[in-house]
């Protein structure tokens, strides 16, 4: 808006250059004191100054230092050929409006304190307000100051989306309320979200957000190279591409004549694990080919150390380790598996995480494979009671045998699945 400019002459008359400090100084104060015209401010005057201030305020003045009075000023001003107050012209004489500083700083407050809220509306309408690392996420948001930065619409706009990809993320939403597991492809999900299939890339500051949740929430430091982003993705269940995240195999032996069924299990012959990519499984070489015979059993773990203790026992069973939360490629693979006919058992680690991992993957079609109440019972009996780490984390729910949530929440104990090689090495013996 164009502020009201003074009439002439008297505009000319103030606006000499004798005068330019002093309409500085006021113009300072007034914007520090919520443009109230309020104190003093002292400077110092030359002859043409003293003259022309004397002149508008009806009194003599002499040259030298003097202390004004901002409010006589102001009384000036109104009572002259201006009809108006020390604010308005100033913003005539200094070139533009003058602004309220303490205000302004009020309102930069408000707006970011509007951002909190909005993510404390946004965690609740998408369910997740409760989730185990809600709370230390947004601390870590805080401390962080990445919702500083921006201006608050951006901020807010990416909360929003950020949230709603924390939703479509099975690992950390509800198990529950999942339809089974949804892995995805990272410009896939970024497309479904923000309908921009880039909207979730490296620099985003939707991105940004989310890793920051993933982090939290698996108890890991925040990604500082794009690799450890990628890998921070995967436990998210989100591939970045077809070709980084993938799932180990051993034995694995497709039935059929097609050239990769064939290559699958002349590597099983020779003894040699097998990394599968997304790519491969869906290439078109793999993607019409069934990976077992109906019925048949496959073993799934979680440690890479039970498929090593596996090669170096050379066990005859088919087996595949999902390294943690399964990868984008080791849903693919347990997906086509299940729906294949085959008898999926899965094994992971007795503690809070390991029990999140085994619900989403049971919740796709397999069954447990020592995991009950008294499989737990056993292991702990087992387990050195010197080497006994307590359960950290949430309580997760174990809705294949309720028992077992109660046994685990009574012992305190975790049990990690490489403690449990002889027991799981001897079935996949048989």
């Amino acid at each position: 808006m164009t502020s009201p400019r003074l009439p002439e002459p008297l505009r000319s008359y103030l606006a000499d250059p004798s005068l330019h400090p002093l309409w500085a100084t006021a113009r300072s104060r007034l914007e520090r004191n919520r443009l109230t015209p309020a104190g003093t401010v002292q400077l110092t005057l030359d002859e043409e100054a003293a003259h022309r201030l004397a002149g508008l305020l009806g009194a003599p003045l002499q040259a030298g230092t003097q202390r004004l009075s901002l409010k006589r000023l102001d009384h000036a001003l109104r009572g002259s050929a201006a009809a108006c107050g020390l604010p308005t012209a100033l913003a005539d004489l200094t070139g533009g409006p003058l602004q309220d500083r303490a205000a302004a700083r009020e309102q930069r407050q408000a707006d970011r304190n509007s951002v909190w809220q909005h993510l404390d509306t946004e965690l609740a309408r998408a369910g997740l307000a409760h989730a185990p690392w809600a709370v230390d996420w947004i601390e870590a948001l805080r401390v962080s100051r990445i919702l500083s930065r921006p201006d608050p619409h951006t901020a807010a706009g990416a909360v929003t989306l950020a949230v709603q990809t924390l939703r479509a993320l099975p690992s950390l939403s509800d198990p529950a309320a999942q339809n089974g597991p949804r892995p995805r492809e990272l410009a896939e999900l970024a497309a479904h979200i923000t309908h921009d299939a880039h909207g979730l890339d490296d620099g985003t500051l939707t991105a940004a957000l989310v890793l920051h949740a993933v982090a939290t929430a698996h108890r890991q430091p925040l990604p500082g190279t794009p690799r450890e982003r990628r890998r921070l993705w995967e436990q998210a269940g989100v591939t970045t591409d077809l070709l980084s995240g993938t799932v180990l195999t051993w034995n694995l032996n497709p039935p059929g004549d097609a050239p990769w069924s064939v290559m699958l299990r002349q590597r099983a012959e020779l003894a040699l694990s097998t990394h599968l990519t997304v790519h491969e499984l869906r290439s078109p070489a793999a993607s019409g080919q069934p990976l077992a015979a109906r019925g048949q059993k496959i073993y799934a773990c979680e440690n890479p150390q039970v498929l090593q203790a596996a090669l170096r026992h050379t066990t005859i069973a088919p087996l595949i380790c999902t390294s943690g939360n399964p990868s984008h490629a080791a849903w693919l693979l347990l997906e086509r598996l299940i729906t294949d006919g085959a008898d999926v058992v899965y094994h992971g680690d007795f503690d809070w995480p390991g029990i999140a991992i085994a619900a989403r993957i049971y919740a796709a079609g397999a069954r447990p494979w020592r995991m009950h109440a008294l499989d737990y019972r056993t292991a702990l009996s087992d387990h050195p009671a010197d080497n006994c780490l307590p359960l950290a984390g949430t309580p997760q729910p174990t809705p294949w045998d309720p028992e077992l949530l109660h046994e685990m929440q009574h012992a305190d104990t975790a049990v990690h699945e490489e403690s449990q090689l002889p027991l799981l090495l001897a079935d996949m013996h048989r």
